[in-house]
């Protein structure tokens, strides 16, 4: 049994990350301020044996002994919370990776950065490869949350250097599935919530922009087995799927799926909304032998069945 840290192990990602956990028998120690987490992710584990949850932000300093692995996912991910209080974001980022660095350090703990395939920002590299540095605007409404996560990869990288923490760093590319929030701004919980409600389905530009959508037990598969990774593999490695779609077409099978009456509504495209976002997989298939498994239409229906059954709003 290791013990092992989740940092906003309430959220969306972080709660099916701590049940996968749990249920490979580790102790696991929550750590969540809240802001986009819930307890009513982690409900189910609660009154596990095993299971440790703590309310805390990773702003201000945690210590704990006989820690093993630490996952650090704390940090609004969707557009609406991280620019609701974009000092807040890059701060969580910034200073939040620090603190679970230097607790990494202090228990000689292992790592992982759940970064993100924003940090490629709007990419001119299609699909994107993990070499490629980017195309990211540093003073645009969304670099709270891109440079934060760039900076915090540099803040890993460094720790790695100079103190020789074990690192690995994964770049997560869009996921969905149970647990997102109705409210949250991401393009796969808003079209499902507005199709359940029959309620015009929102598209920005021409529906043109494409994206890669991942199933969330895709995801969790990936970062665990990063995790187990040697330590001499860091990364960092694209965590996706690389089938590509429109953002049209996603809209197109989410109204059929949910069998609604939603019409298509076309709006202006927000501030630096990248116009593509693909994963090149080939280096996880390779040193983690992953590649997801879960195709769009499976996981949407989950994904529709989990917003009729624990939404009133649908």
């Amino acid at each position: 049994m290791k013990k092992i840290l989740v940092s906003g192990g309430a959220g969306f990602i972080g709660s099916h990350l701590c049940t996968r956990l749990i249920k490979e028998g580790h102790h696991v120690v929550c750590l969540d301020n809240l802001f986009t987490g819930s307890k009513a992710n982690i409900a189910h584990l609660l009154k596990h044996p095993c299971f440790d949850f703590v309310e805390h932000d990773v702003e201000i300093p945690y210590h704990a002994y006989g820690i093993d692995e630490i996952y650090n996912l704390a940090c609004p991910a969707s557009p609406i919370h991280y620019q609701y209080d974009a000092i807040k974001t890059i701060r969580t980022s910034v200073i939040g990776a620090i603190n679970m660095l230097t607790l990494a350090l202090e228990n000689d703990a292992k790592i992982l950065q759940a970064s993100t395939s924003e940090v490629y920002g709007d990419p001119i590299i299609h699909p994107q490869v993990e070499s490629y540095w980017g195309n990211v605007n540093p003073v645009g409404f969304r670099s709270c949350y891109d440079e934060g996560k760039r900076c915090a990869e540099t803040l890993f990288m460094d720790y790695h250097r100079q103190k020789k923490v074990r690192i690995k760093i994964i770049r997560i590319f869009n996921t969905y599935g149970p647990r997102m929030l109705p409210n949250d701004g991401r393009v796969v919980s808003n079209f499902v919530v507005q199709a359940l409600n029959n309620k015009d389905i929102t598209i920005y530009g021409e529906g043109n922009q494409s994206r890669s959508f991942q199933y969330i037990n895709d995801l969790i598969e990936g970062m665990v087995k990063m995790m187990n990774t040697a330590d001499d593999f860091i990364g960092p490695v694209n965590i996706g799927n690389p089938n590509e779609f429109t953002i049209l077409e996603l809209a197109e099978k989410i109204i059929r799926l949910a069998d609604s009456k939603s019409k298509l509504v076309f709006k202006p495209l927000p501030h630096d909304d990248p116009k593509q976002r693909q994963p090149d997989i080939t280096l996880a298939k390779g040193k983690l032998d992953w590649q997801p498994t879960v195709e769009l239409e499976e996981g949407l229906k989950h994904m529709i069945e989990y917003f009729k059954n624990n939404h009133a709003c649908c």
